[in-house]
């Protein structure tokens, strides 16, 4: 009886302790004011995790961190020397999982702590930059940046990916533990009831009044990556109008004076600029997903896409939009979708679904684990109070056994009072003698638990 007791409690209780987080942090180095679909993905997915009950600290560039700009990207700005700030962050606020989002410096700090600290965590795979790096220096070479990523992400629980093609790709170049998690979309925020022109108008009005129609909208950064000189380069009828900045804005507007470059938009701007056009040209052939596909498809706005990652995992068969190897094509054909069709099919995506996907995928590390990380990180920083948290050991009785001279019908085994307090599980192995007596069961099980609190944290998952 007592052993089967034993066997049962160890088992759900220290063993196999992986329940679920209350306290997740999070490190991105793309983060608001960035104009991007990382950083809105992110963002998102924060508040819904705190909608869930969930405490989250985000860190970001944004933090007071000394910054670089990046290169051939002067407004995005890197931090630097920040490894110890990341390291006391993650000692006080004293996490029960973390996840790296980006494979930048903060990422890599992040990465450097956890590891030394045996602290498991997740990542996630936002950015093909591997093909944004061969595609802005042709000299470097693919299996170069992807080795890069196999790095950063080598040590990963979980590698999040949002499409069935980009986790093929990532399986290909061998990177492990890779999970799917689809992004979602605010179907409020980004809805039909915006648009004021009539489909396919030839005299657009709303946003675009006094353009020639049917309107072919791009939306996004103007960088070499995003290829967006394989839509304004295309014979269109109607207008073509441009929104977003970028690098390459001066070169494409000067190449392109026919197209309407409108900026930077966000919040209702933007969202009437998707619902007022006609058709959105997603023109990239590097992306891993495509945000902007959605929000247009929110809108009833059809979207036209190359036969690559992103549009090839949201499009077809959706009756939403186009791909095609023909991009003129693609586009002519998105203008025949219905817009009732496109804004029923973007409302099967939601922000809470994606956060609850991301808050599965987490990687828990036991409660025993975490305590001796704390432990060691109040010798690190001694001036910092850490909320560590305990274990109870429950107390086991002997029942119906009777010796002589015994007046009681129960019989408490040896070190039952010690083990019925609170305690930390670091003090386990104080109790536990080193030679466990008694019969089999009881004593592997005992064993176990010595070896979980003194031995190195668990291993991350493997798939």
């Amino acid at each position: 009886m007592v052993r089967v007791f034993l066997r049962a409690w160890l088992n759900s209780r220290v063993i196999t302790a992986t329940e679920r987080p209350q306290r997740i942090m999070i490190v991105t180095d793309a983060w608001e004011p960035q104009v991007n679909g990382v950083a809105t993905a992110l963002s998102r997915t924060v508040t819904e995790l705190r909608r869930m009950g969930c405490a989250v600290e985000v860190v970001t560039p944004w933090d007071g961190y000394r910054t670089i700009p990046l290169i051939t990207y002067s407004e995005i700005r890197v931090p630097i020397m920040a490894r110890d700030d990341v390291e006391r962050r993650f000692l006080e606020f004293a996490p029960d999982a973390v996840h790296i989002a980006t494979e930048g410096p903060l990422g890599w700090y992040a990465r450097a702590v956890c590891d030394h600290f045996g602290f498991p965590f997740t990542t996630s795979y936002h950015t093909q930059f591997p093909e944004y790096l061969s595609a802005r220096w042709s000299w470097i070479p693919l299996w170069a940046g992807y080795r890069y990523m196999r790095r950063f992400h080598d040590k990963s629980g979980a590698v999040l990916v949002a499409t069935p093609t980009m986790r093929e790709q990532l399986t290909q170049w061998r990177i492990r533990n890779v999970t799917p998690w689809s992004l979602g979309v605010d179907t409020e925020q980004f809805h039909p009831r915006r648009r004021a022109a009539a489909p396919g108008s030839a005299t657009p009005d709303g946003v675009y009044r006094g353009l020639a129609g049917p309107v072919f909208l791009y939306v996004g950064r103007l960088a070499v990556e995003k290829n967006v000189e394989a839509f304004l380069a295309l014979d269109l009828p109607g207008s073509k109008v441009v929104v977003g900045d970028g690098p390459a804005r001066a070169e494409l507007e000067a190449a392109h004076p026919g197209a309407h470059f409108r900026g930077r938009r966000s919040g209702d701007e933007l969202a009437q600029h998707f619902a007022d056009a006609d058709v959105l040209v997603f023109p990239s052939r590097t992306d891993t997903f495509g945000l902007v596909i959605l929000e247009a498809m929110a809108s009833g706005t059809p979207v036209a896409g190359f036969d690559a990652p992103g549009p090839r995992d949201l499009i077809p068969g959706s009756r939403a939009g186009a791909v095609d190897d023909d991009l003129r094509a693609a586009c002519l054909a998105a203008l025949d979708c219905s817009r009732e069709d496109t804004r029923r099919y973007a409302e099967h995506f939601s922000w809470r679904a994606c956060a609850e996907t991301f808050y599965a995928q987490l990687d828990v590390p036991p409660p025993p684990v975490r305590e001796r990380i704390w432990r060691r990180g109040i010798q690190r920083l001694p001036s910092i109070s850490l909320s560590m948290p305990t274990l109870t050991m429950p107390s086991f009785t002997v029942t119906g056994l009777s010796r002589p001279g015994l007046s009681r019908p129960s019989l408490t085994l040896p070190r039952a009072r010690e083990l019925t307090q609170r305690m930390h599980p670091a003090r386990l192995p104080e109790l536990l003698p080193g030679r466990i007596p008694g019969t089999g069961t009881v004593r592997r099980a005992a064993t176990r638990v010595h070896r979980l609190v003194t031995d190195r944290p668990t291993r991350t998952r493997r798939r």
